[in-house]
């Protein structure tokens, strides 16, 4: 197993001043991390993955490793077409999910043609498109269905089958699985908390440590995975020798604060593998002050 790291654009969402595509892209970069694009920024709604927009990112993101959020405003094929052209300038794989390729929520696949279309275009273009968590029986029916559909297990629990637990859905995925979404960390079970919200630091594995709360506690689903999980997962990944992408997928504090805490805490606490590593010591471009390993500011 391979793996290796993105950042997901989500985190540059909270800053009050937004900072140009470039230079999120360079300060990702001098971090030894890749991008995970989403397709619009938040507030607004132009998807940033239209042909005019293609010069643009390819300039950005040259010499980086680039994925793709797919577009969630019920794209025609058209618009599918499109974003899976760009992905293929961008040499990025596409994270979707079963609404968005018009595919029903049931097993039975009835009226899978609009589903049929987009694989036949990302197969064309040697794209591989990454179904996001949803209800474990049409995900696995999907993936017999059409055998280059990959998939992407979100940690976070945000899109899981609730009749399913996390460990099932790591069996049944895990030989397809090429994507995963790191958005959660230590604390109670999913299931246990009230949606959408915030639990206190000392469930996050950092007993006091604020810093490290406000840098790590705003995640899609709330709440947070135990230590066993994060282990079974790694385990499990292991297993098999595919090519996977690790895209951490968190709204933050400052990026560069985020991004060095996120990163000790898969790194140095859960010990997973490929750290990356940075090109050389480099400026941040959003201080200007010079960064240390793994973005650890000095």
């Amino acid at each position: 197993m391979r793996i290796r790291y993105v950042i997901s654009s989500m985190v540059f969402w909270g800053r009050e001043h937004p900072l140009s595509f470039e230079t999120e892209c360079e300060l990702l970069k001098s971090l030894g991390f890749g991008i995970e694009l989403w397709p619009t920024l938040k507030g607004q709604h132009e998807c940033r993955y239209e042909r005019r927009n293609w010069p643009r990112l390819e300039a950005a993101t040259e010499g980086m490793l680039v994925a793709m959020r797919s577009r969630y405003d019920s794209p025609t094929i058209g618009q599918w077409a499109e974003q899976i052209e760009c992905a293929k300038r961008l040499g990025a794989n596409i994270v979707t999910d079963l609404q968005t390729m018009g595919v029903p929520d049931n097993s039975e696949l009835n009226g899978a043609g609009f589903a049929a279309e987009i694989v036949r275009l990302a197969q064309e273009h040697e794209v591989t498109l990454c179904l996001e968590t949803g209800r474990l029986a049409t995900l696995l029916e999907v993936g017999k269905r059409f055998e280059s559909i990959r998939y992407c297990l979100d940690t976070g629990g945000g899109r899981a089958d609730d009749e399913c637990s996390f460990r099932q859905c790591v069996d049944e995925l895990g030989p397809k699985i090429a994507h995963v979404h790191l958005s959660d960390i230590y604390g109670p079970p999913r299931n246990s908390l009230p949606p959408r919200t915030r639990t206190s630091a000392g469930t996050f594995g950092f007993p006091g440590d604020g810093s490290a709360y406000q840098g790590l506690c705003r995640f899609w689903c709330g709440g947070g995975r135990p230590r066993e999980d994060w282990d079974y997962l790694l385990a499990a990944l292991n297993e098999y020798d595919n090519d996977v992408i690790g895209s951490i997928e968190v709204s933050p504090c400052m990026p560069s604060v985020m991004i060095r805490q996120a990163s000790e805490f898969l790194f140095d606490r859960l010990e997973w593998p490929n750290r990356p590593e940075r090109p050389g010591l480099a400026k941040d471009p959003v201080g200007g002050e010079p960064l240390g390993r793994a973005g650890v500011e000095q």
